[in-house]
């Protein structure tokens, strides 16, 4: 009898409010990291898709990057490990690589026969997306690096 009455109100008993709130608490955490994932996955999924041209984006960098390999040199690339030092480092690599590829095709484009200095800031400029401007701005000037040849590239 006493086991009976025993079974019956833990069966009929709710959970306690702190496993209540835990679990919403997870819930609003796994939902709000699946959105923060979903959003860079798409972002990526955009870059991938096919332009005008047939190229996507990326295609358009990796191309970029294999036209110009010829024309790094070792002073270049310490560079451009400089300009891509504030860049936090989960995604430097990503970051290092479409900057990369913007300096090799104004190179290119340049008819140059290596990759120079003043490429390399320009480049850097026109990569870096305009909402970072004024991080840009900071990091030229803390480092005493000469960018007022493509100020005009700068939308503050």
């Amino acid at each position: 009898m006493i086991f009976d009455s025993y079974a019956l109100t833990l069966a009929s008993s709710s959970p306690s409010n702190l496993f209540m709130n835990t679990m919403a608490f997870w819930t609003f955490v796994l939902l709000g990291s699946m959105c923060i994932g979903g959003f860079f996955m798409m972002r990526k999924f955009l870059k991938v898709l096919p332009k005008a041209d047939g190229k996507s984006k990326l295609d358009w960098q990796n191309h970029w990057v294999e036209t110009s390999r010829h024309l790094w040199t070792d002073e270049a690339k310490a560079f451009l490990d400089q300009l891509v030092e504030p860049v936090p480092g989960p995604f430097r690599d990503i970051a290092k690589h479409s900057i990369a590829a913007e300096i090799g095709r104004i190179a290119v484009e340049d008819h140059a026969t290596e990759v120079s200095r003043d490429h390399c800031i320009k480049g850097y400029i026109i990569a870096t997306p305009k909402r970072d401007n004024k991080f840009l701005v900071k990091f030229l000037e803390k480092n005493k690096i000469d960018y007022m040849p493509y100020k005009h590239l700068i939308n503050k």
